[in-house]
């Protein structure tokens, strides 16, 4: 195929999960194909981690197996290095193994591939556009960059900056490979609905952080809760809290304000409400004692 209908196909394919998530999808299969010129392509591989089309030049995506949290990765796929990229494993240790030279020859044209991470069994939440960077031979793995902007190299130490740009790409890096299966993962065991409100559209629903990154919290679905974006934003910043017996309580300056419907309808009258959705195994609700601690910081401001 020629470079740059393939550069299409892949605009194509990314334009229809972009299509699908605003539609309300929040994670996809080893099912699915979108159509390009005629034709039905898969996203996936149906059962390896790296997917190359027949006749295109490059891989098209990259895939990672749920793991339940008892068992070992087979690789340690997601992991980020110190220069603040990922790495994705090699298919075994033939440099030259088809799928391995499917992904030089992506990362030779700069070409943009999808990372499907997995989340649940059968069920992937995609990361894109992704770059392959470069290539670690002695490791048998390649090197990720989860934006655009660090697509073309990796950052040069001796660069003035180097610091800098190393914490942004570490940063990026991070929350764009853990945010996107975390979401996924909240919104699934929340049946796509806020919790406080029941709202129901996924493409305006978020998989809020019950600790946050920033005072170590894991992306792990017990540490999140599916919150519609009004209900998030006023739980990031003590508008509301929540306890650790799932109750709803209202910032009490907040509680005594007079304002309009919006106020009234989407805050006031949740005080001292109960959750409406939680997930239905217990292995999934929320971690009481995570909700402990930051229902002390909601008081603490409260």
């Amino acid at each position: 195929m020629d470079i740059n209908v393939e550069r299409s196909a892949r605009a194509a394919a990314m334009s229809w999960l972009d299509t699908k998530k605003v539609d309300g999808a929040v994670s996809f299969s080893r099912d699915d194909r979108f159509q390009y010129q005629g034709q039905s392509i898969r996203f996936m591989s149906p059962q390896a981690g790296i997917w190359k089309p027949a006749e295109w030049t490059g891989a098209l995506s990259i895939s990672t197996a749920f793991t339940r949290p008892t068992s070992a990765r087979p690789y340690d796929d997601a992991e980020i290095g110190a220069d603040g990229f990922g790495r994705y494993k090699w298919r075994g240790t033939d440099p030259n193994h088809p799928d391995n030279r499917a992904l030089r020859l992506a990362m030779e044209y700069h070409l943009p591939l999808i990372w499907f991470i997995g989340f649940t069994q059968g069920r992937y939440a995609p990361v894109y556009p992704i770059y392959l960077v470069g290539e670690e031979p002695t490791l048998h793995q390649f090197i990720v960059a989860a934006d655009a902007i660090h697509q073309f190299a990796a950052v040069d130490l001796e660069f003035p900056n180097a610091e800098i740009e190393l914490a942004y790409a570490a940063r990026e890096t991070k929350q764009r490979l853990h945010q996107a299966p975390f979401r996924a993962a909240v919104l699934d065991a929340y049946t796509c609905k806020c919790a406080v409100c029941r709202f129901g559209h996924a493409s305006l629903l978020d998989a809020a952080h019950i600790i946050t990154d920033a005072d170590g919290g894991s992306p792990n679905v017990r540490n999140g809760l599916s919150l519609c974006k009004m209900h998030h934003a006023a739980y990031d910043v003590d508008i509301i809290g929540i306890t650790p017996d799932l109750i709803v309580e209202v910032n009490h300056e907040i509680l005594n304000e007079i304002d309009g419907p919006m106020l009234r309808h989407g805050i006031q009258e949740f005080h001292r409400k109960p959750l409406v959705v939680l997930p239905h195994r217990r292995s999934q609700q929320p971690d009481r004692e995570a909700l402990d601690l930051r229902y002390q910081h909601f008081l603490a401001r409260a």
